[in-house]
């Protein structure tokens, strides 16, 4: 088992887990903590563990993908699993979760915590929303999206490189990607452990935040652009045209030409996949025919019942917003590739067995 450990200025947590992981061949990549941390480095190379340094810090994504792509070139054919290295992951936790990447063939296994016990309300709070957004833009369930314990089969290591994000964002795109490409993703239940408050942690509550929940947030500003010139084209055709139906109809054409462009380049992150292209203008028009239908019959509805045009049109976006998440999430963008499968056994190599 090759044990991979991102680390900006750690403490001495990082010298016991790889104490305690001695028998295990374990990469570490400095991600630029500087010269006061030297000898924390040194201390760790002393036990066995190889270092790799960066000049500058990069980022928790950026010291992830240089990992695997050492242990891929000095490692071909090794598995990966990775952990932190503020001691929140026990080494029965670490090579539990390795070991459940061999038996499952799962494409990765998290290390999932079930929160329970003396946990900062951050912390709860906080992998309760992403895991809940997780879910709203994947479908997916998972109880734990934001472990940084998570194990890949050498047949993975490629893949894992050509996903991008330099930060916190880098694992949360690689859940993300996983889900859409119906990649395989398993959990193990793992201790919930916080060291003084997770006091330790360097993540920054809205920039990174920011930076996971960026899909769900592009798609909020990508549908209320598209609201925008909606609402601007609608109020302008009736005012010209006096037909309220006749309106609705050529707005949203002008606005969903628009938001398709947008959405399938840069919400959902289809633009570069083949896979995801063909069919989806079909579905997307099929999509927003239903919607533009659902809109007029709301729009004259509410138009009867408040006497606005504006305050009809707000109340009708804001009930079809979600129901164009889901859809085009699930059936418009979706990615259609095959489930990835393990190589065969002869070329298979256990993530343990070393």
């Amino acid at each position: 088992m090759i044990v991979l450990i991102p680390a900006y200025e750690p403490g001495g947590t990082l010298v016991e887990l790889v104490r305690r992981l001695g028998r295990h061949t374990v990469v570490v990549v400095d991600d630029g903590s500087g010269p006061r941390y030297a000898g924390v480095f040194t201390r760790v190379r002393g036990l066995g563990a190889e270092v790799i340094t960066s000049e500058r810090n990069r980022g928790k994504g950026h010291a992830l993908r240089t990992g695997f792509a050492y242990i891929r070139d000095r490692y071909p054919g090794r598995g990966v699993v990775c952990a932190d290295s503020d001691g929140q992951h026990r080494p029965d936790d670490i090579e539990a979760v390795a070991r459940h990447v061999e038996v499952s063939g799962a494409a990765m296994v998290l290390g999932g915590r079930r929160f329970t016990g003396a946990v900062p309300a951050r912390s709860r709070f906080g992998n309760a929303v992403t895991s809940a957004a997780f879910r709203l833009v994947t479908g997916v369930r998972l109880m734990d999206t934001q472990t940084g314990l998570r194990a890949y089969p050498a047949w993975m290591l490629p893949w894992l490189g050509r996903v991008g994000g330099d930060r916190f964002e880098y694992e949360q795109r690689l859940l993300l990607r996983a889900a859409r490409e119906r990649l395989p993703i398993a959990e193990v239940e793992i201790a919930t452990v916080y060291l003084r408050d997770n006091e330790s942690s360097h993540f920054r509550p809205i920039r990174d935040s920011v930076r996971v929940y960026r899909p769900l947030l592009a798609f909020a500003m990508s549908s209320l652009l598209a609201f925008a010139v909606d609402t601007v084209a609608l109020l302008t055709l009736v005012a010209l045209t006096g037909n309220l139906a006749l309106s609705a109809v050529a707005a949203r054409l002008i606005s969903a030409t628009g938001n398709y462009a947008v959405n399938r380049s840069y919400v959902f992150g289809s633009r570069t996949n083949p896979a995801a292209r063909p069919g989806s203008a079909l579905r997307y028009a099929a999509l927003a025919g239903l919607l533009l239908l659902l809109n007029i019959v709301l729009l004259q509805a509410l138009t009867t019942l408040t006497g606005s045009v504006l305050v009809a049109k707000l109340l009708t976006e804001m009930s079809l917003f979600a129901a164009s998440f889901l859809v085009q999430r699930s059936l418009v963008f979706s990615f259609r590739r095959p489930v990835a499968r393990r190589p065969p056994a002869e070329e298979a190599v256990s993530l343990l067995s070393h």
